[in-house]
């Protein structure tokens, strides 16, 4: 595993992602309903695929009282397209949860939202770190694939074993105070820049913290 500057890092990592990036519609605010459809809506699928199913679904049910109250066939009907429609109910039985226990509101600790239908600990993670400013890990393949090859590791990213690791090594990361950006610049470096084929090296924000790039062996990681 390469060691790094982690403040240095930290700095190169927020200040690209706060001036390079996309402009999405759930990072209008920090709203973490809306944080959490998104994250649903992209399990699976392309960005740009989801972007107007997305503004569709918020035009809709902008609120978690809107989308609790809702009848299924319409969530699902909305949701056409898009798939996987297990994601859909799941969602629609979660924020149903949140409106009946906690009145509308997502919970802000890492138990209670963690409970709810459709939440695993990446989704957890997104919400907490993002709406909430919460030093949370929240660690999807783009993650594992970016710290793979910055920190020059070769576990099977496959394994829930390495998940794991990968989760602690980011909660290390984290800067206090910037959760943020930080949580987002990970996803949207691996998103855009360090990319499964052909990753664009030389445009790279932390390429000088990258392990991997300093070997020439970026498209051999991550190992799965």
């Amino acid at each position: 595993m390469t060691k790094i500057d982690k403040t240095s890092f930290q700095n190169d990592l927020v200040r690209w992602f706060e001036s390079e990036h996309r402009d999405l519609p759930w990072r209008k605010d920090r709203d973490p309903y809306k944080i959490w459809v998104s994250e649903v809506m992209l399990q699976q699928t392309r960005v740009d695929t989801v972007i107007p199913y997305f503004e569709r679904f918020i035009n809709r049910f902008p609120t978690v009282e809107a989308l609790a109250k809702a009848d299924e066939e319409e969530v699902l009907k909305l949701w056409e397209g898009l798939g996987y429609y297990s994601r859909a109910r799941n969602l629609h039985a979660g924020v149903r949860q949140v409106y009946e226990m906690y009145g509308g509101r997502i919970p802000d600790n890492k138990r209670d939202i963690s409970a709810l239908r459709s939440v695993g600990p990446y989704t957890a993670g997104a919400i907490l770190s993002i709406a909430f400013g919460q030093p949370e890990p929240a660690v999807d393949g783009n993650v594992m694939r970016v710290l793979s090859r910055v920190l020059f590791i070769e576990d099977d990213i496959a394994k829930a074993s390495t998940r794991k690791r990968f989760e602690s090594i980011v909660q290390e990361l984290i800067p206090r105070g910037r959760t943020s950006a930080f949580n987002q610049g990970l996803m949207e470096l691996g998103a855009v820049i360090c990319t499964p084929k052909a990753p664009k090296c030389l445009l790279c924000p932390v390429k000088e913290h990258c392990g991997a790039f300093a070997k020439g062996q970026q498209e051999e990681l991550p190992v799965k």
